[in-house]
């Protein structure tokens, strides 16, 4: 609820993630006390640093309790798997938020919003996003990969992890981490090889940390053509020349920008069909979240 009653409606959480995912709101500004409708809010630049206060009344400071509600918020996120904030908004913004001068006098959009500041810092693991920036094709691919890896990372947790478990985990994710950071890629593959040795509980947060910047990282045309090379060796000696030549073409295609990468990942998932790989089936990358979001 925004603070003069009115709504940002976004068609595409409301009907399309909704049908996957059980939505829980918080809203700041009420739990707070400041009400709906309510006098407007926003960040100021101050000597204390920023500062969230009223734009009608200076005077009005709710920083320190919108930081401590994030902090709470927080604590309870243990069955979250991802986060959307409110885009531009001086509680709930990520990142670009307005600020002012306390001379009332516009400042730079380099803010974040005081409740979603404390949720990203006592939650830095947590896959988050502004609804506005769903819009971009590429980053709200990368918030739901995120979004379904986190989610099987925790299931992996609670189920128990052991060395085996994690290098089981990490072995079907692998693809998927090399199309977004080919340096995390080995790195990660440093800490499961050395994960039967003393120390694995902070092998593990490591791995967690690694994993998850790893994924927030944007997968490039050039790394997504990577991967998708590396998949197509482990059956292509199968196949025909004529279905090589395809395969090699359309992922040639992806990568100077004329197919979507569903189109060749399309066509291994239907060669994987015909002449299975068990380590190329069992790759998250081939179907990194229901293809209900795919479209």
């Amino acid at each position: 609820m925004r603070y003069d009653g009115g709504h940002k409606y976004d068609a595409f959480i409301n009907r399309r993630l909704a049908d996957l995912f059980e939505f829980k709101p918080f809203c700041p500004e009420v739990a707070i006390g400041l009400g709906t409708p309510r006098p407007p809010i926003r960040l100021v630049n101050t000597a204390d640093g920023v500062r969230v206060r009223g734009v009608q009344d200076p005077a009005q400071d709710v920083t320190r309790q919108l930081s401590d509600y994030g902090r709470q918020i927080a604590d309870r996120l243990d069955d979250i798997c991802g986060y959307l904030f409110k885009s531009r908004s001086p509680s709930c913004g990520m990142e670009r938020v307005k600020t002012w001068h306390e001379t009332g006098v516009p400042g730079r959009s380099d803010g974040i919003g005081a409740y979603a500041q404390a949720i990203m810092q006592a939650c830095p693991n947590l896959p988050v996003e502004e609804e506005g920036r769903l819009n971009d094709p590429d980053l709200r691919d990368n918030f739901i990969e995120c979004v379904f890896t986190w989610y099987r990372w925790q299931q992996l947790k609670q189920r128990g992890l052991d060395p085996a478990r994690l290098v089981d985990f990490h072995s079907r994710q692998k693809l998927s981490v090399m199309a977004h950071n080919q340096a995390a890629y080995r790195r990660l593959g440093q800490l499961v090889a050395n994960a039967g040795r003393r120390g694995f509980d902070q092998r593990i947060r490591q791995y967690e940390d690694e994993l998850m910047s790893a994924m927030r990282r944007l997968a490039s045309r050039k790394s997504h053509t990577n991967a998708l090379q590396h998949l197509q060796g482990y059956f292509s000696r199968k196949l025909s020349a004529g279905d090589r030549a395809e395969m090699s073409q359309l992922i040639e295609d992806y990568r100077t920008g004329l197919v979507h990468l569903s189109v060749p990942l399309t066509l291994i998932r239907d060669h994987l069909r015909h002449h299975p790989n068990d380590w190329a089936l069992q790759q998250t990358y081939l179907e990194p979240y229901p293809r209900e979001l795919q479209a």
